[in-house]
């Protein structure tokens, strides 16, 4: 029988310390390095955004450049708009991903435009990168908006195809505001299908059972951020999202394969808590794994 496999798009660098204070360019390199090394093999490692929005997420050219090509290694940028997709292809990424809500005052807030100019900028930088480039399309709101409350599934999904037919490679669907249940992804997939991808946040605990029930129905893609970091400042009380170590820690006692060794995980996450200069909310991080009290 084919060992079933659970792909992790690792997004620490990018939304675990944009709501964090700057971290030095040679600590943010160091960390992506590490995430490499403990198995990671897809890395979410830096925005081209505005760096006066996002002073976390300054100097993502001098990030990339001193990370240099990783063997194994697929690297992600987050790009807001074409101006921020030229700006990555001129650091040579070829993989981007690109926010589009379904919550129309979200998205305005975010990144200060309609759903429908966002979607036309997917088209451009689409077009911009060419047929090659993988252009990963993140819904976020996906399970509620902070503004309008909750979304229904059908309109969700139908933003996903008109991304779809824009130019997105793939789709996966954010959990920006922690309003996702069990039941809620459940009524999701039956609209979409399970071949997407999830990023989920754990404002109200529920991330793990999340991920837990996506998994049940088949899917297999999630991003996740090593030591729980991350959240949303357009969204009240946004927690971080599911932590990477948890996720694998839950994935290996369940006999489904990550390439991830925990250990060396969990000594990244350890890194990681002296960089930001408190404890990360990592609960593997935190009590160690089951296998270290085995015996």
């Amino acid at each position: 029988m084919t060992a079933v496999e659970v792909r992790i798009r690792e997004v620490g660098p990018r939304d675990g310390l944009q709501a964090e204070a700057p971290v030095p360019v040679e600590d943010r390199v160091a960390l992506i390095q590490g995430l490499a090394a403990a198995g990671l093999r897809t890395i979410e490692a830096v925005s081209f955004v505005s760096e006066k929005a996002v002073p976390a997420m300054a100097g993502a050219a001098e990030v990339l450049a001193a990370v240099g090509p990783l063997e194994g290694v697929t690297v992600f940028a987050l790009v807001p708009n074409v101006r921020g997709a030229q700006a990555a292809q001129a650091a040579g990424i070829d993989h981007v991903t690109v926010t589009v809500s379904a919550s129309a005052a979200y998205n305005e807030k975010n990144v200060r435009m309609t759903i429908d100019e966002s979607v036309a900028e997917v088209a451009a930088i689409r077009d911009l990168l060419g047929p090659e480039p993988w252009v990963e399309a993140v819904v976020s709101c996906a399970f509620g908006s902070p503004y309008e409350g909750d979304i229904t599934p059908k309109d969700v999904a139908g933003l996903g195809a008109q991304l779809s037919h824009a130019g997105a490679s793939a789709l996966t669907y954010a959990d920006t505001t922690g309003m996702a249940t069990p039941r809620r992804i459940g009524d999701l997939v039956a609209v979409t299908g399970p071949r997407i991808g999830l990023h989920l946040h754990e404002t109200r605990g529920t991330a793990m059972v999340n991920a837990y029930a996506a998994l049940d129905l088949g899917i297999r893609d999630f991003d996740t951020s090593v030591g729980g970091l991350g959240g949303s400042p357009f969204a009240a009380g946004a927690g971080g999202n599911l932590a990477t170590e948890d996720f694998v820690h839950l994935l290996d006692d369940m006999g489904l394969s990550t390439g991830v060794d925990l250990e060396r995980l969990l000594a990244v996450s350890e890194t990681l808590a002296g960089l930001i200069g408190h404890p990360v909310p990592s609960k593997v991080a935190a009590a160690g794994p089951r296998s270290r009290l085995a015996g």
